[in-house]
C-alpha cells in the first residue's frame, strides 16, 4: 500500500469515528475506534504480542499468498508509532507467539512456504533479536499456543502440510526450563483454526476447528495429567472463530464459519460454563464474521472486544449479555488481523486482508 492509499484509509476511518454512534442495546457504551499510525509493512496472518514494557511485537505474516515475511516491528503506544526490530530466523505465516514469564516471546510453527514448519525461536525485547531454539516435535501450521499456570506452553493441533488435509490431533508442551518441546496426550479430534483458552482452574478449553469435518465436540486439557477429556458439544460447530474468558469463569465463543467458509460466516455466539461443561446460546453479534483473532480482547469491567471480518467492531457486556457497536468503522472487513490489549486498557487492531489476499498496513486503536 502506498502513502496515498494509507492516508485515504485513515481519512475514511476518521470520518467514520466522527459519525453518529449506533444505538446500543441495554444502554451499554460501545467505545470508539480511532486510526493509529500504519505498520511499516502490510501484513495478515501475523502475530501481535504485548511485551512486559507495554510495547507490542508484530511478527511475520504475509503481504499476500506465498509472499511471507521474516520482518518484525514493535508498536509504541505512547508515541503511536511502529519501529522495526530484528528479523525472525525464517519467514512465517499462521504461526504462534506467546509472552513467557522470562519476558521473552516464543515463536513457533506456521507455514514458511507450501509446507508447515516445526522450527521455533525466541524474541528478546532487550536486544530486539530472534534466536533459534530446538524445534517442536511436529510441523504445525496454524496451531494454538496457550500459556499454562506453570509458565510452560501448550501447543495444540494445526496442519502439517499446506493447509489442505494434514489436520493434527497431536499436542505438545514447551518446557521453559529446558527450552524444548515434549509430546503430551493427543486431542480426541484433529483440529486446525480452533481456539484454546486457559480457564481459571488452570485447565485449557479447546473449542471448534476443522479436521475431517467441523469439530462440534469441545475438550479440556488438564496439565496435571497431560490428557484431554470431553467438555460438551457446541450448539453450532465452527472454526476460524474467537473466544474470550469472562470474569465469572465462563467463555464466550463467537462467530467463525461453517463448512461453507466464506459463504458460511456466522454471527451466532454461545457461552461455555465450566461448572456444567456445557454450552448455552448467547445473543448474536450484529455482524457475521470469521477469520478472527483467536482471542477476544479483555476490556475493563469484564467486557470483551470482538473485531475482524467486518468493518464494525463489537463489545460484549457479560452483565447485560448484550453486544454494542464500537463507534467508528474500519476501512474494510479485515480478515486475519490481530487484536491486542494495551497496558492502558485500550486495544490495538492491526493488519489483515479484505476481499483479496493483499495485506494492509492499517491499524486502529479502540478506546473503551
Amino acid at each position: 500500500m502506498n502513502r496515498r492509499e494509507c492516508l485515504t484509509g485513515l481519512a475514511m476511518a476518521t470520518a467514520a469515528v466522527r459519525a453518529p454512534a449506533a444505538a446500543t442495546r441495554g444502554g451499554v457504551s460501545g467505545g470508539a475506534l480511532m486510526p493509529a499510525a500504519p505498520m511499516l509493512e502490510p501484513r495478515s496472518g501475523h502475530t501481535a504480542t504485548l511485551l512486559a514494557d507495554g510495547r507490542v511485537l508484530i511478527a511475520g505474516g504475509m503481504r499476500r499468498n506465498q509472499d511471507f515475511l521474516r520482518s518484525a516491528e514493535v508498536y509504541h503506544p505512547a508515541g503511536d508509532r511502529f519501529e522495526a526490530v530484528g528479523f525472525m530466523t525464517e519467514r512465517r505465516v499462521g504461526h504462534v507467539a506467546v509472552l513467557l514469564r522470562t519476558g521473552q516471546v516464543l515463536v513457533a510453527g506456521g507455514w514458511t512456504g507450501r509446507d508447515a514448519t516445526a522450527r521455533a525461536e525466541l524474541f528478546d525485547p532487550a536486544s530486539g533479536r530472534f534466536t533459534a531454539i530446538a524445534p517442536m516435535t511436529t510441523r504445525r501450521g496454524e496451531p494454538r499456543a496457550t500459556l499454562l499456570a506453570s509458565g510452560d506452553v501448550l501447543i495444540s493441533g494445526g496442519d502439517d502440510h499446506d493447509g489442505d488435509g494434514g489436520h493434527l490431533s497431536s499436542a505438545e508442551v514447551f518446557r521453559v526450563a529446558t527450552l524444548s518441546f515434549a509430546a503430551t496426550g493427543a486431542m480426541r479430534l484433529a483440529r486446525v483454526a480452533h481456539t484454546a483458552t486457559a480457564l481459571q482452574d488452570g485447565t485449557v478449553l479447546v473449542v471448534g476447528g476443522r479436521g475431517a469435518g467441523l469439530a462440534g465436540a469441545a475438550e479440556i486439557f488438564d496439565p496435571r495429567s497431560g490428557r484431554f477429556g470431553p467438555a460438551g458439544e457446541l450448539l453450532t460447530p465452527r472454526y476460524k472463530h474467537t473466544a474470550g474468558l469472562l470474569p465469572d469463569g465462563r467463555v464466550l465463543v463467537a462467530g467463525g464459519s461453517d463448512e461453507r467458509d466464506w459463504n458460511g460466516s456466522l454471527a451466532s455466539t454461545e457461552l461455555y460454563d465450566p461448572a456444567t461443561r456445557s454450552f448455552a446460546a448467547a445473543e448474536p453479534m450484529r455482524d457475521s464474521r470469521f477469520k478472527l483473532p483467536e482471542h477476544a480482547v479483555a476490556l475493563a469491567a469484564g467486557r470483551l472486544l470482538v473485531a475482524g471480518g467486518s468493518r464494525r467492531a463489537e463489545i460484549f457486556d457479560p452483565v447485560s449479555g448484550h453486544f454494542s457497536s464500537v463507534v467508528g468503522l474500519m476501512s474494510d472487513g479485515w480478515h486475519y488481523m490481530t487484536a491486542t490489549r494495551l497496558s492502558d486498557g485500550r486495544a490495538l487492531l492491526a493488519g489483515g486482508y479484505a476481499r483479496n489476499d493483499a495485506g494492509t498496513t492499517q491499524a486502529w486503536v479502540c478506546e473503551a
